[in-house]
């Protein structure tokens, strides 16, 4: 019986936007942040990766167009 008042009361508390925000907010202050030199060096990493599969991708497509037109 314990076990359904405790479901029930969960599933009260997770329509409740309010007491949402309230835990969210909660959550928010116990992660850990980046410093401005993590977040630098990992954004220019993900910059540097997306850039070099962009080129790679592009070199594929105009090897596929090269082949193409020598078949067609």
């Amino acid at each position: 019986m314990a076990k359904k008042d405790t479901v029930e009361n969960q599933q009260r508390q997770g329509s409740n936007p309010a007491a949402f925000l309230q835990e969210a907010k909660e959550e928010f202050g116990k992660v850990v942040w980046p410093d401005r030199q993590q977040w630098i060096s990992e954004s220019l990493a993900v910059i540097f990766m997306v850039s070099l599969s962009a080129v790679f991708i592009s070199l594929i497509d105009n090897l596929f167009e090269w082949v193409s037109q020598l078949v067609f």
